[in-house]
C-alpha cells in the first residue's frame, strides 16, 4: 500500500525545526557516490519537465524520484509528485506533493544557507520575489537568527503587500533593497534582476532562481566580485548560477557542505557572498522521509490491485 500526502498533509508534518536539522544533517552526510541528475526538457508552449533523481542520503532506508511539470503562467507554477520508494526493494512507500517538498527543502535549505553566510549581526533582510520559496526562507531563518527589518518587493504589488503583511515586514520599492544586509531573490527571471551595484559591501545575498539553463537573477559582475557559494559544483556549472553567467568552476569558493562543515565560508566582513543553490534529490528525501515517518495512517492505495 503507498501513503498518499497532499499539501495540507504535507504542510501538517513538516515542522521546519525538524526539517532544518534534516536538512543540515543532510549536508554533513558523507556524499553518495552515485551522482544526482537532474534532466529537463522543454515542451511546446511554456512548460518544463523536470526529474529529480536518485534522492539517497546516507543511512536512510529510501529513495526518491521527483517529477515536476514548470508553467511559470500558471498557478501554481509547479505540480507534481514525489515518489519515496524502499531502497532495498522499490516498493512504492508513498506519493507527495511536489511543489510542498519543494518549497520547503528549497526555502529551508536557502535558510541554513544564508545564516550560515551572512554577517553574524545581519538582521535586515530584502526578499525580491514574494512568493512560497521565500515564504520559506523567512520562516526558516526567524528560527536561526532575529530579522529586525524586512523589506519585499515583486513585480506584483498586492503580493509583496500580503507577503509583508503576514511575515511583519513593509513593502518596498527596489532600489530600497541596496540598504539590506541580506537578500533573498526567489524569481523565474532570465535577465538580472541584482547586480554588483545594488548590493551594499558586506551583504549575502541567496539565489534560488537560478535552476534551469537560462535562469540568472544575478548579473555576471556581481557574481565575480563576490564570494560564491553553491550546492553542487557541477550542477551549478550545468544549469545554475555559475554556467548562467559565463563562469568556471574555480569561481566558486565553495558548497554550502563544506561551509557547515567548517571547511571554507566567509572570509572578511567588508566582502559580499552569495549562495546560490540548484536543488539536489537528496533533499527531497530528507523531508519526504521525515514525513513518511511522522505521518499517520492516512490515505492508502494499492497499485498493484
Amino acid at each position: 500500500m503507498t501513503l498518499l500526502l497532499n499539501r495540507t498533509d504535507l504542510e501538517g508534518l513538516l515542522e521546519p525545526d525538524a526539517c532544518l536539522e534534516a536538512l543540515r544533517a543532510g549536508f554533513l552526510a558523507p556524499a553518495s557516490a552515485v551522482r544526482p541528475l537532474r534532466v529537463r526538457t522543454d515542451l511546446p508552449g511554456s512548460g518544463t519537465a523536470t526529474a529529480l533523481i536518485p534522492g539517497l542520503v546516507d543511512g536512510v532506508p529510501a529513495y526518491t524520484v521527483k517529477v515536476n511539470a514548470k508553467f511559470p503562467t500558471a498557478s501554481p507554477a509547479l505540480r507534481g509528485v514525489v515518489c519515496l520508494h524502499d531502497l532495498a526493494t522499490g516498493e512504492l512507500l508513498a506519493l507527495l506533493d511536489s511543489a510542498t517538498v519543494t518549497a520547503y527543502r528549497t526555502g529551508l535549505a536557502a535558510a541554513l544557507g544564508t545564516h550560515a553566510l551572512a554577517r553574524a549581526g545581519a538582521g535586515t533582510v530584502a526578499i525580491v520575489g514574494a512568493g512560497a520559496q521565500a515564504d520559506l526562507v523567512i520562516r526558516g531563518l526567524r528560527r536561526l537568527r532575529p530579522v529586525r527589518d524586512l523589506l519585499v518587493t515583486d513585480r506584483d504589488p498586492a503580493r509583496a503587500e500580503g507577503f509583508a503583511a503576514r511575515h511583519g515586514g513593509r513593502p518596498v520599492a527596489r532600489p530600497e533593497i541596496s540598504a539590506a544586509e541580506i537578500v533573498i531573490t526567489a524569481t523565474w527571471a532570465r535577465d538580472p534582476v541584482l547586480h554588483y551595484r545594488d548590493v551594499a559591501p558586506g551583504a549575502h545575498v541567496t539565489s534560488l532562481g537560478a535552476d534551469e539553463p537560462g535562469k540568472a537573477e544575478l548579473s555576471a559582475d556581481l557574481l565575480r566580485a563576490s564570494r560564491v557559494f553553491v550546492d553542487d559544483v557541477a550542477l551549478s556549472l550545468e544549469m545554475g548560477a555559475l554556467g548562467n553567467a559565463g563562469l568556471a568552476a574555480a569561481d566558486a569558493a565553495g558548497t554550502l557542505s563544506e561551509v557547515l562543515d567548517g571547511t571554507t565560508g566567509r572570509a572578511t566582513e567588508a566582502e559580499v557572498t552569495v549562495y546560490a543553490p540548484v536543488g539536489l534529490p537528496w533533499q527531497d528525501l530528507a523531508l519526504s522521509w521525515l514525513a513518511f515517518r511522522a505521518a499517520p495512517a492516512g490515505t492508502r492505495f494499492d497499485f498493484l490491485a
